[in-house]
């Protein structure tokens, strides 16, 4: 079982030292918690793919401190100068051309030209980066298709002692992962816990989305992710006796995202309301997990985005 950290000075330099040494530590960010390594050892990230069952073609979002250090691996382009002024640090990921002498390991990037990168937001996350001094590769601190972690119980859960460390900075604030973007051409890769609505605000025109059948392009989008053990059905209003019904809004259930119908409120809420789901319905005899609607907009896009996902039929992750 690997040993928690409260989230102090010494705790941070303690992570950042196990990271630097090629070893893998879970850490708090605004979205979920991420499954750190150093984004330039090659066996360091071959940990994670080891640790998570995560499939080899599946890129890896490589987190960085601020701005600066995310060009020091990649090439900004205007729009992308926009977004990171607007956006950093906050639950954006760019997908931007690797520079020149980048440095980091094929692995994290899956063999492509391009590499998502992120500065997240709390000062927790930020100092430990710091601290490491270079990028930190960070998926998702949980087996892959599986529910991702919005706390440090979830990292021990799903992962137990695959993992070196686990810095717990109590529950993650947004809830839901980063949403992710490509800037030339520009696109959507992956609805997030950044509304798409403000980015289209701030570039003053809608954004594509692409979704191409069988190409992976960036973290998120296999067909079956973010999987319960039991199945799950969407856009249910009524109770079944045989499923864990999750609510929203005035469809009150068994667990409910927001009783108040707020979207914000529901995306912070739905990895910990799905763990909690699982084992319910597990421990009770549930074969199924059954989710009240949530309206396609704003966060809700995302939210759905993760449903939908859940709901897949499942395929094999490794």
């Amino acid at each position: 079982m690997p040993a928690t950290e409260t989230p102090r000075h010494t705790g941070i330099a303690e992570t950042a030292e196990i990271l630097r040494g090629g070893g893998l530590a879970a850490f708090p960010t605004e979205t979920v918690y991420g499954l750190g390594a150093d984004a330039t050892d090659g066996r360091a990230v071959a940990r994670i793919f080891a640790a998570k069952g995560r499939p080899s073609f599946n890129p890896l979002i490589v987190h960085v401190p601020d701005t600066a250090a995310a060009r020091r691996v990649a090439v900004f382009d205007p729009v992308a100068e926009r977004l990171a002024a607007a956006f950093w640090p906050g639950p954006l990921t760019l997908v931007l051309p690797l520079r020149a002498g980048h440095g980091l390991s094929p692995l994290v990037t899956a063999g492509l030209d391009t590499v998502g990168l992120r500065v997240p937001a709390g000062e927790t996350a930020r100092a430990l980066l710091r601290a490491v001094g270079r990028p930190v590769a960070a998926p998702s601190a949980n087996p892959s298709g599986r529910i991702s972690p919005t706390r440090a119980a979830h990292v021990r859960a799903g992962l137990g002692d695959a993992v070196d460390a686990v810095l717990d900075g109590g529950p993650c604030a947004v809830g839901l992962e980063s949403t992710i973007l490509r800037t030339e051409p520009l696109a959507l890769l992956r609805a997030g816990g950044l509304a798409a609505e403000a980015i289209e605000d701030l570039l003053g025109r809608d954004l594509p989305r692409d979704d191409t059948p069988g190409r992976v392009q960036a973290p998120g989008q296999l067909a079956s992710h973010y999987a319960p053990s039991v199945p799950v059905r969407l856009d249910v209003t009524t109770r079944d006796p045989d499923a864990f019904l999750l609510g929203f809004g005035p469809v009150a259930g068994d667990a409910t995202l927001s009783a108040a119908g707020d979207p914000v409120e529901a995306a912070a809420n739905l990895f910990d309301l799905l763990h909690a789901a699982d084992a319910c319905a597990r421990a009770t005899g549930r074969g199924r997990i059954d989710v009240a609607p949530v309206p396609e907009t704003g966060l809700g896009r995302a939210i759905n985005d993760r449903l939908r996902r859940a709901a897949a039929p499942r395929i094999a992750q490794a």
